[in-house]
């Protein structure tokens, strides 16, 4: 059982921060002179960085982005605090019901927001604002993290779900 309960909190961190760095790195979409992620656009040949503001076009697409998540990692921080809280207060053969739902809702948030950057990504990126060309790349390995990290809070939600407390 001990080995289960570190393979589930590792499993737990590794969800976390893939979300964090999926969250903050600046590679959702790349190309060769620049990238570009939730909150700014960096030009690798000026090795100048410009916000992601309300001039933009499609700047309410970007902000649901943003506050999935954002989001999404608060709900995996808070899941994994509600689960240290529970391994103590529950009685044996308990399940983590509380802990199963907080990260079932970060999968939710982690899973709208990269929906959204993946059906949005065309006219996210068509904006005249922009100071480079952004509509020629591709994306980046922080877009791949946001959809494993739905993966792994996915997983992690369902084995909260099934994990009893034994002894």
């Amino acid at each position: 059982m001990l080995i289960l309960l570190a393979f589930i909190i590792v499993f737990h961190i590794t969800s976390a921060a893939l979300l964090f760095i999926s969250t903050i790195d600046n590679a959702w979409w790349v190309g060769e002179n620049f990238s570009t992620d939730v909150w700014r656009v960096c030009s690798t040949n000026r090795s100048t960085c410009m916000a992601i503001t309300e001039l933009f076009r499609e700047y309410k697409s970007i902000q649901a982005v943003q506050a999935g998540m954002i989001l999404s990692t608060i709900f995996c921080c808070v899941g994994f605090l509600v689960f240290i809280l529970q391994l103590f207060r529950l009685k044996q053969g308990e399940r983590f019901v509380l802990t199963s739902v907080i990260q079932l809702l970060s999968c939710l948030c982690v899973m709208i927001a990269a929906s959204i950057y993946t059906d949005r990504h065309e006219e996210l990126h068509m904006s005249t604002q922009y100071t480079v060309e952004v509509s020629e790349g591709h994306y980046g390995y922080s877009f791949v993290l946001a959809w494993i990290a739905f993966a792994f809070t996915l997983i992690s939600g369902v084995m909260y779900l099934v994990l009893r407390k034994r002894k």
